[in-house]
């Protein structure tokens, strides 16, 4: 079952866990309480033993024992054996869907800011996910835990009253104990991943920005924030560290308290002829087994106030709301883009129709305008947080979902993410198959393919750290004429390039395009001219408007604005 309910807090995290995985659960703690069951048997079964061979010395009697201790040993390996299989199974399978779920949701543009850095999301996709996930172990091995202590409970108690009420009373105890101490746990636990994936996410930044921090010798001073960043996550991981020490060190002092009271109360009972020796053996050998169950039950409401920190940081990344609700109709089939009336940032009252098949550039006088505007057509700002309407092949993007508008759609902003992998795998990353030859000629790429003896498939370290910046952007040009969408927005396209080159890209441009939605932003006098009509943006709205030469005759302004 795909449970996609709506998260908002932790809770609905481990709820759906539990929801999800409601079967393999039953199955394991059935398993595991067998488990625990036979194991809490064997004790009792070699106290049974010592008294019946006590009283009846025969052979018989000693083969029916080592049958019936043949039994639980067989149930003691292969319950657990299955159990730990199906629960094991079931964790790793929850921990794969919150991880994908977690890595969908971040991948989407959310109308509020988490706070949480990409290398912080990271660590929730990964580290959190899987400690969420371990929920459902935690649960069964809880309950079948105690299955153990009842059976010991009532086992002792059926021997001698006494002896039953002490375990049921010093359980209660521990546990009330060991409550406190988890609390504290669970809070530095939280602190301790919030500060490990402010450090992770640290090293990401320092990595993305690692040319220009050698450029102006900024490498040391780095080095030092991080080391600050890295340090205060060392710090909280000690505290948690000894929360973890003391409450393991509180756990196993008092079951060895529990374990050495009931062995003790025994001993008295025995000597006062108030139980008998096969009663003595098993309440001994129940004391020593105890510990072990008594162990994994202390230890559980740790695990599960782990398990509530890492889901209650998932939310934070799983309740983020979409930037548009999605809608119920389909794309538009036809390449027409409508900006009517659009006021946001430095955008005062934007107004302009592109036609489908035309290819219009707009020079934008502020460089914040041509962001916003950007931002906007990428649908990464929220519909209520501008006024106006952007539609597109005249449906209003407030009836289409994210999917819908990226499959129409296409924003290449000027600093495209170039991915570790090879050129191939950045130019068509999903494999689509389209003319990829005509999109490497048409970004001037060619001389790149040409220049390795593994052309396409020559290898790109991250970030395209193996890449000069003109070579990154003129990838990241041909990965978005590859993409052949209906409408094309392209945000300065060739700022890192030579005048000769930005020539050519601007004809091929022109060429490849031809018939199809192209927008290009920039100022880039070689695009200008190539483009159907340029708009002029001055003062966030559309102050001229014409082709190329014509402003330059015309217009003063637009002339120095753009003249190289």
């Amino acid at each position: 079952m795909n449970d996609q309910r709506p998260v908002r807090t932790g809770s609905d995290v481990l709820r759906a866990a539990l929801r999800r995985n409601a079967g393999a659960m039953a199955a394991g703690t059935l398993l595991m309480g067998m488990y625990q069951a036979a194991e809490t048997a064997f004790p009792i079964a070699l106290g049974l033993i010592v008294e019946h061979t006590l009283q009846e010395r025969g052979l018989d009697s000693l083969a029916l024992s080592i049958a019936a201790l043949a039994v639980i040993i067989t149930t003691v390996s292969l319950s657990w054996r299955f159990g730990m299989r199906i629960l094991q199974k079931a964790n790793t399978t929850e921990a794969h869907r919150w991880r994908v779920r977690v890595a969908s949701c971040a991948l989407q543009p959310v109308a509020r800011d988490t706070d949480l850095k990409s290398g912080e999301v990271l660590t929730i996709a990964t580290e959190d996910a899987d400690q969420t996930a371990d929920i459902i172990e935690v649960v069964p091995l809880l309950i079948s835990s105690l299955v153990a202590v009842v059976v010991a409970s009532v086992a002792l108690g059926l021997a001698s009253l006494p002896l039953g009420l002490l375990v049921v009373v010093g359980t209660v105890a521990i546990l009330s104990a060991l409550s406190v101490l988890s609390r504290r746990i669970g809070s530095g636990t939280r602190e301790q991943q919030a500060r490990v994936a402010r450090a992770g996410a640290k090293v990401a930044d320092l990595i993305s920005g690692l040319r220009p921090l050698h450029g102006f010798g900024g490498g040391h001073a780095a080095f030092l924030s991080y080391r600050k960043v890295s340090a205060r996550a060392r710090d909280q991981a000690v505290t948690v560290a000894r929360a973890n020490g003391a409450y393991a060190g509180t756990a196993l002092a008092l079951n060895t308290l529990l374990a050495a009271a009931v062995t003790l109360t025994a001993g008295w009972l025995a000597l006062a002829g108030d139980i008998t020796i096969g009663e003595l053996v098993m309440a001994v050998g129940l004391a020593q087994f105890i510990m072990e169950p008594l162990k994994l039950f202390s230890e559980m409401p740790k695990y599960v106030m782990v398990a509530r920190a890492s889901a209650d940081r998932m939310a934070l990344v799983l309740a983020a709301p979409p930037v548009l609700t999605p809608g119920s109709g389909p794309p538009p089939g036809a390449g027409e883009l409508e900006v009517d009336g659009v006021r946001h940032g430095a955008l005062d009252g934007l107004k302009f129709h592109v036609p489908a098949g035309a290819f219009v550039a707009i020079a934008a006088y502020d460089q914040r305008a041509a962001a916003d505007l950007v931002a906007i057509l990428a649908a990464r700002v929220p519909p209520h947080s501008y006024e106006g309407v952007v539609r597109i092949g005249g449906r209003d993007t407030r009836e289409l979902s994210i999917d819908g508008i990226r499959e129409h759609l296409l924003v290449n902003p000027y600093d495209g993410e170039i991915f570790a992998g090879t050129l191939r795998s950045n130019i068509d990353p999903a494999g689509t198959g389209h003319d990829l030859a005509a999109a490497v000629e048409a970004s001037m790429l060619t001389d790149v393919v040409a220049l390795h003896p593994e052309g396409l498939d020559h290898p790109v370290r991250d970030r395209g750290a193996n890449l000069s910046g003109g070579q990154r952007q003129r990838l990241s040009l041909a990965r978005a004429l590859a993409a052949d969408p209906a409408v094309l927005v392209l945000h300065d396209p060739t700022t890192a390039v030579d005048a000769v080159t930005e020539q050519l890209i601007a004809r091929n441009l022109a060429t490849l395009r031809r018939g199809r939605t192209t927008i290009v932003i920039t100022g880039s006098p070689a695009l200008l001219d190539a483009a159907d009509r340029v708009l002029v943006l001055d003062g966030g709205s559309v102050a001229a408007e014409g082709a190329h030469r014509d402003l330059l005759t015309r217009d003063e302004t637009y002339r120095l604005a753009v003249a190289r």
